[in-house]
């Protein structure tokens, strides 16, 4: 595997077993409350009207003008997009997330990794994740349409943008070399159900639909998913709190802030492998970058757990 959080592995093999909080990854972790599903999301393998309804909750809860494809998470989407066009000039805007050129260079793109949006025009492809991870730069929509008639096709990766609709393109996915992909996990805290989706023009939807195969999801994914979509209570409700859990790291922090959205937060450390190991000291993990030698990135952890953080930051330092 390419370098990921979540790797909860390497630190109990590094660090020893224990009552670990993974603060590596950038999942809410508060998930929405799952309840009893129906026998048949579990013995029954989803039907056409089972994808079409959660297509549609998707297309509520996002404004989707294009079609909407569920898949078995972002990353599922990450793999198959490159697909759908001969390999060319891929640029992706970077440092963000590692498996967008990996799975461009793996379909035979020529990649290039670029600093600034302007160097992603004359791309085949231009791929960029808004809010990016782990940064959290943001790009408005303005921007990324201009850029959208200089790329021959465009993908965004909204993967953290639950919290901020007002950056999304999902209401302009009925263009044609326009994908928005998003993820679910993320923000409703379900990683694990392993669902995301690709939203783009009909015609483009159909190819990677049929790529994908007949089952992409499974059923608890489809029942819980449609639920979840359309639970606007509980989604502003989670804004919010993230909102507020965000600025308190960045008081609790011992370091200046770098970066981040309300999913995760970014910091400058002097050194992020000592920070990252004082943490774990206290069976915090977190995420460090093999391209800096500074940034360490914290998700937020649940309100239990909030104790336990404020004691390891207060001595990480």
């Amino acid at each position: 595997m390419r370098d990921h959080g979540g790797n909860l592995d390497a630190a109990r093999t590094r660090y020893g077993a224990g009552d670990w909080i993974d603060l590596s990854t950038g999942i809410n972790r508060v998930p929405w409350p799952v309840p009893v599903l129906p026998a048949r999301a579990w013995t029954d393998l989803p039907t056409r009207a089972d994808m079409d309804r959660l297509a549609e909750a998707a297309r509520r809860a996002w404004g989707v003008t294009g079609a909407v494809v569920p898949l078995a998470g972002a990353s599922q989407a990450i793999q198959l997009v490159p697909h759908l066009a001969p390999p060319g000039l891929a640029r992706v805007l970077s440092p963000t997330y590692n498996e967008h050129a990996a799975a461009l260079a793996q379909a035979g793109w020529r990649v290039e990794e670029v600093a600034e949006p302007r160097a992603l025009e004359g791309a085949d492809m231009a791929v960029v994740v808004n809010p990016n991870n782990p940064d959290g730069r943001d790009l408005p929509p303005s921007a990324l349409l201009d850029l959208l008639q200089k790329v021959g096709t465009l993908v965004v990766d909204e993967s953290f943008a639950d919290p901020t609709p007002e950056l999304s393109l999902a209401g302009e996915t009925g263009r044609g070399n326009l994908w928005v992909l998003r993820s679910f996990g993320k923000f409703y805290g379900l990683a694990g159900l392993r669902l995301g989706f690709a939203l783009g023009a009909p015609e483009a939807a159909e190819r990677l639909a049929a790529l994908a195969g007949p089952w992409p999801v499974c059923g608890a994914a489809v029942e819980i998913g449609a639920r979840a979509l359309a639970d606007t209570g509980w989604q502003a409700a989670t804004a919010a709190r993230l909102a507020e859990d965000a600025h308190r790291m960045d008081r609790l922090s011992p370091w200046p802030l770098a970066g981040g959205t309300t999913l995760f937060r970014l910091y400058d450390t002097p050194d992020a492998a000592a920070a990252q190991d004082a943490l774990a000291r206290h069976r915090i993990w977190s995420r460090i970058f093999p391209w800096s030698r500074r940034l360490i990135r914290l998700g937020l952890p649940a309100p239990q757990e909030w104790g336990r953080v404020d004691r390891a930051l207060a001595t990480a330092n």
